[in-house]
């Protein structure tokens, strides 16, 4: 019997391989006719079917002023991918009994604005609170420049943008409000609560939180062909490629800021999916499942993210559901939950559709 067992594994083993071998050279094609025609300069892949990696590749440049390739141990910046490790966090704690997601805030945070008290965590998450964004409408500053604690003081001034629920609105005053709960119910400091319950579970010796102009081993520039322009307050894309500086205030760490590399964050998503973070599998599908808003519609950031759950973009329908993040313009980790399939892509070109990318890379996968 026990030899039954082994050839069936052995052959499993050999199928997966086979099959993984066949699509990894489809996909590798496919990814170098994208770098060529968007003029990405490096990127990472790992495509994981089953909870196992089925092949992790670097390509191009990391490091353009002096020719650095990529490499396994590359670190990329992932922006606002950081949301979905704040989104297993405050399910952690859910799952301890210490916050209930469709509770006001007001349980958890003392002296908030009056008409702040009755958003719930849930709202927060989904960016369906209403709250009036702490970051500035042009540029990638705050709106006070007197710093994080100047412009949390301002943004506790300002009107609501909507009523609770009734728009989804992404700004990061709901992560910082959700980093600030996170922080008063663990009696930890936001970074070592993931790092303990997160990174340290999964292994995931590779992965920091940092800002682009911090000096860490093997981390890749972020490269842009987009400048601000003063005179029309927005960016315009130019022939020139520049280097972008990008800074993550503390208080903000659960809405960005965090280098990495697709293997520690297929680590991730392997622990995530194994049941290592969370236990209960509908804790996972809770964080998953698309927030509806007052009026019963959905709603998210356009084109096939058209919904938005817990602190993850969705692609949300029948067939090949998708649970997409993307940071940056340039990251994205998305997995299809019924398909057992998960496709992690990390670029250092600002301004690229990743999640486009990777719902392209899906259909090597999917048998229909």
């Amino acid at each position: 019997m026990k030899n039954i067992l082994l050839i069936i594994c052995i052959l499993l083993f050999q199928t997966d391989f086979i099959f993984a071998q066949n699509h990894e050279k489809e996909v590798i094609s496919y990814l170098k006719k994208e770098m060529k025609e968007q003029k990405i300069p490096g990127l990472q892949i790992a495509v994981i079917k089953n909870n196992k990696v089925l092949f992790s590749k670097s390509l191009g440049i990391a490091n353009i002023e002096f020719s650095v390739p990529v490499t396994n141990n590359t670190k990329f910046s992932i922006n606002s991918i950081a949301k979905i490790i704040t989104s297993v966090a405050i399910m952690q704690l859910v799952e301890k009994n210490k916050l209930q997601i469709e509770a006001p805030i007001s349980n958890y945070l003392d002296s908030l604005p009056k008409d702040w008290g009755k958003i719930t965590v849930k709202q927060l998450l989904s960016h369906t609170s209403g709250l009036p964004d702490i970051e500035a409408s042009s540029g990638d500053g705050l709106i006070s420049d007197k710093g994080q604690d100047s412009a949390w003081v301002k943004v506790q001034t300002l009107p609501l943008q909507s009523k609770a629920g009734e728009k989804f609105n992404y700004n990061a005053t709901n992560y910082l409000l959700l980093q600030q709960i996170i922080e008063k119910i663990s009696k930890l400091p936001f970074e070592k609560f993931v790092e303990t319950y997160q990174f340290n579970v999964a292994k995931m010796n590779n992965t920091k939180y940092a800002n682009s102009y911090d000096v860490f081993k093997y981390k890749a520039p972020t490269y842009s062909f987009h400048q601000f322009n003063k005179a029309i307050g927005d960016y315009i894309k130019t022939d020139k490629l520049t280097v972008t500086y990008e800074d993550f205030p503390t208080t903000f760490r659960a809405d960005a800021g965090v280098f990495t590399n697709a293997d520690d964050m297929a680590r991730w998503v392997i622990a995530l999916q194994n049941g290592d973070f969370l236990q209960n599998k509908e804790n996972i599908r809770k964080m998953w499942e698309p927030t509806k808003l007052n009026n019963g519609s959905y709603d998210g950031f356009g084109g096939i993210l058209d919904s938005y759950a817990l602190g993850w973009p969705i692609i949300n329908r029948k067939t090949h559901f998708a649970a997409s993040a993307f940071g940056g313009g340039r990251a994205s980790i998305t997995i299809y939950p019924n398909d057992n399939l998960a496709i992690i892509l990390f670029t250092n070109l600002t301004g690229i559709e990743t999640y486009t990318i990777t719902e392209n890379i899906s259909k090597f996968y999917f048998k229909d």
